[in-house]
């Protein structure tokens, strides 16, 4: 369980991240800040769900494949499963398949922004390798 603690303790980082920037958006999108600067404020949100989304889907498989599952998976399925679900889900989002984020407005930069959120989610999960041990009884 050290691993999964490790991947909620990088998951709060990330979400108080996600809190600052949208504290500071309003003034940001008010001011006479440079545009690109206005772009990347507005796009955030969707880098954070794509890594948040990407740990938190490892956690929850990598919870099952120990605790409920009989015949075990390899980990490095449930991480590649872990982000294909999570591209899933924020990819219909920004194309307005579903609403369950939110009313969404489509914008390609948030498109690019959850693609390079989930590509450091992977890249994060690849290079911690979070493991749980299996309890056999």
């Amino acid at each position: 369980m050290k691993d999964i603690s490790k991947l909620a303790r990088i998951q709060m980082i990330f979400i108080l991240l996600f809190a600052f920037f949208k504290f500071i958006r309003p003034t940001v999108l008010a001011s006479n800040a440079p545009e690109i600067f206005k772009i990347i404020l507005l796009s955030l949100p969707n880098f954070f769900e794509g890594v948040i989304g990407t740990l938190v889907l490892t956690a929850i498989g990598l919870y099952l494949n120990a605790r409920v599952l009989t015949k075990q998976i390899k980990r490095q399925l449930i991480y590649i499963m872990a982000t294909i679900l999570a591209a899933i889900y924020v990819i219909t989002q920004e194309l307005k398949i579903h609403n369950l984020g939110g009313n969404n407005v489509f914008d390609i930069n948030d498109i690019i922004f959850s693609i390079i959120g989930l590509a450091v989610g992977f890249t994060m999960i690849m290079i911690i390798k979070p493991k749980i041990d299996v309890v056999t009884d």
